[in-house]
This record gives C-alpha cells, sequence and structure tokens, in this order.
C-alpha cells in the first residue's frame, strides 16, 4: 500500500537532487548537465559576495523569527480552546470555519485582505465616511512583516491546530480527574496536564519549523512584493525566482537552492542536540 507514495517520493523529491550538480557548474539547458563545463565553487563565491543574497536571508530570518512568536502559539491556543468547547456540533462547526482558509489560494487570501485593508478597502472607508482619515496597510513596507503574518493566521492557525487537537486527544483523562480532585483549577490543569502532555508534539514541530527557517513561501511574497518594494517583500524563495527563470542563470539559482537545503538541515541537526538535552525525543532517537 506504500510503494505508490514512496514511488512519487522518489521520483519527485530525491531523483530531483541529482539536479544539484549544476550549482557546480556553469549550467546551459541546451547543451545539458553532461556537457557544461564545471566551475566548482564559482558560483557559491558569486552568491556570498551578493549584497542582494544576504538582504533576502535578513527578511527571510527576520519574518521567520516574528511568525515563531507571533504565529507558532496561535494553532496550540486555538487547539487548546476548541478542546475546551464541550458541545460536539458546535465544536465541528467552529473547526469547520477555522479550518476552511486552508484551502484557499495564496491569491484569494491576499485579495481579501486587500478589500479589508487597502487604501480603497472597507475600513479605509468607514473611517473616511466618519471623517477620518484612511490608511493603506497593503503598501506599507514598515508594516508589511505584521501584514504577512496576519495572513498566515488567518490561513493556516486552523489547518496546524489539527495536530495539537491529536495529540490533546491522546492525553489520560485521568490525569485530569486526579488533578481536579486534588483541587487544581482549570488553569492549573491546564498548565501541568495540557501543557506537558503538548510538550513532544510543540518539540518536534519547532524543530521542523527551525529547519524551514530560510523557507517562508513564495507566492504570498511574490503576490505582493510589488505593493511594498523588494527591500521589504524580498526573501530567498523569490530572489532565486529573480535570479533564475528570468535571468537565465540556472547554476546561480541552485547554488542559492542548495545553500538554504544545507542551512535548514544543520538548523534541524542542531535543534534535535537542543530537544536532547531538554529530555526530548525530537524527530529521531539519541544515538
Amino acid at each position: 500500500m506504500t510503494l505508490p507514495a514512496i514511488g512519487l517520493l522518489i521520483v519527485f523529491h530525491y531523483v530531483p537532487l541529482l539536479g544539484n550538480v549544476i550549482a557546480f557548474q556553469d549550467y546551459s539547458p541546451y547543451v545539458g548537465i553532461a556537457d557544461s563545463p564545471w566551475v566548482g565553487m564559482s558560483n557559491f563565491q558569486w552568491l556570498l559576495l551578493d549584497d542582494g543574497f544576504w538582504d533576502a536571508t535578513l527578511n527571510t530570518l527576520s519574518i521567520t523569527a516574528f511568525q515563531l512568536v507571533f504565529y507558532f502559539p496561535v494553532p496550540i491556543a486555538l487547539a487548546i480552546l476548541l478542546d475546551s468547547v464541550v458541545r460536539p456540533r458546535l465544536r465541528v462547526f467552529i473547526q469547520g470555519i477555522v479550518y476552511m482558509p486552508h484551502f484557499f489560494s495564496w491569491v484569494l487570501v491576499v485579495t481579501l485582505f486587500q478589500q479589508m485593508f487597502g487604501g480603497a478597502g472597507l475600513l479605509s472607508q468607514i473611517l473616511r465616511d466618519h471623517g477620518h482619515s484612511g490608511f493603506d496597510i497593503m503598501t506599507d513596507p514598515d508594516t508589511f512583516i505584521l501584514l504577512v503574518t496576519a495572513e498566515t493566521v488567518w490561513k493556516d492557525a486552523g489547518w496546524g491546530a489539527i495536530v495539537f487537537l491529536a495529540a490533546l486527544a491522546a492525553i489520560d483523562q485521568n490525569l485530569y480527574e486526579a488533578a481536579a480532585v486534588d483541587g487544581a483549577s482549570r488553569w492549573r490543569r491546564m498548565w501541568h496536564v495540557t501543557l506537558p502532555g503538548l510538550r513532544p508534539v510543540i518539540v518536534l514541530l519547532l524543530i521542523l519549523r527551525l529547519g524551514e527557517a530560510l523557507n517562508v513561501g513564495f507566492e504570498q511574497f511574490f503576490l505582493q512584493r510589488d505593493a511594498v518594494g523588494r527591500d521589504a517583500a524580498e526573501v530567498l524563495d523569490t530572489f532565486v525566482y529573480w535570479r533564475t527563470p528570468l535571468t537565465g542563470e540556472w547554476s546561480y539559482g541552485a547554488a542559492a537552492g542548495l545553500v538554504k537545503g544545507v542551512a535548514g538541515l544543520i538548523l534541524i541537526v542542531i535543534a534535535n542536540k537542543v530537544a536532547h538535552r531538554f529530555g526530548e525525543q525530537g524527530i529521531y532517537k539519541r544515538s
């Protein structure tokens, strides 16, 4: 039963890894990999000397750090709130509402935010109707990091809560009953039973998120890059796009992608080591 999934994984994930060899070549699609000249580490040297690459890296890391603080805890809190809803029908109804935005495309999400918070959006029109000046968050580079985080929360927080809801269902209910018998309040039960029960899942997802620290997405930033400017919205994924398909510098883009992958692997290994130091299993057991 797993053979089709394994086959797809091999064909679309592992076989393309062989194409990373062009990062060490002056690759041309007209002559192919076999006949493209070997240049060694030259592409990586140019990459590390490119100010645009470092600007995109700084933006990417800033957005990742900001979302770790202001987005990562949101699915956890949402899962705890949903788990506290006693009536099953009401819980299913709320879950359906918060899950739905995950299936919207980023084009639709950005459009909805534009209609709400843009210069001609609903909120600006309401303010003008009441004698106040409007605002345009969608084109303000100073608040762009807040904007993309709000969009991410609205779109994916509900979907991200599914994993934590499953972890909550696995917590032994006898622990809550014993805590209640001992006189623990609702908040104390959450602090001493719920959060410790969620800790292994939280650590695992945090490690995986750190491994994707240099991968904050493409479409969301590509759609809003022109509105707020390159300095605010250029991340590594859009940097690779503008420097690879549009200019034909395939080897340069492959070098940037390889650097992203290696950096992500290093971050995962470091985060997993830290998890082991705190007594957690992480994504793999300590050898």
